[in-house]
């Protein structure tokens, strides 16, 4: 399926990285600000894989609050909330910024995350 930008960026906020594999550049820079930066689509695809094995071991409520799109940019801002048995773990808002190249793959995420 051919995603638009927008679409491909409300995935990967929401953690559905199986869908955008196939949109991220080969050069790809993920820089979750103040915590790390993965260099390369093999990279920023393990720490998906890391992400979404967590995520299959907690409950999990995003909501996407806004999107912002101009030519090669999304800017996603929602929130996450992490339960397990009934129980919050954690809650986060985020903003996520993503920079696509002209292949509609991304090229540069910025993802700013404050935990509540």
């Amino acid at each position: 399926m051919n995603y638009s930008k927008k679409e491909i960026a409300v995935l990967f906020s929401e953690g559905k990285f199986d869908k955008t594999t196939d949109y991220l550049s080969n050069t790809i820079v993920w820089n979750v600000v103040g915590e790390n930066i993965f260099n390369g689509k093999k990279a920023v695809m393990a720490h998906c894989k890391q992400t979404a094995d967590y995520f299959q071991t907690v409950e999990t409520d995003f909501n996407t609050t806004k999107v912002i799109e101009s030519v090669n940019t999304v800017i996603v801002i929602g929130t996450a909330e992490f339960k397990r048995d009934g129980n919050r773990l954690s809650f986060i808002s985020a903003c996520d910024v993503y920079e696509f190249n002209l292949n509609n793959e991304i090229e540069q995420i910025a993802s700013y995350c404050i935990t509540e």
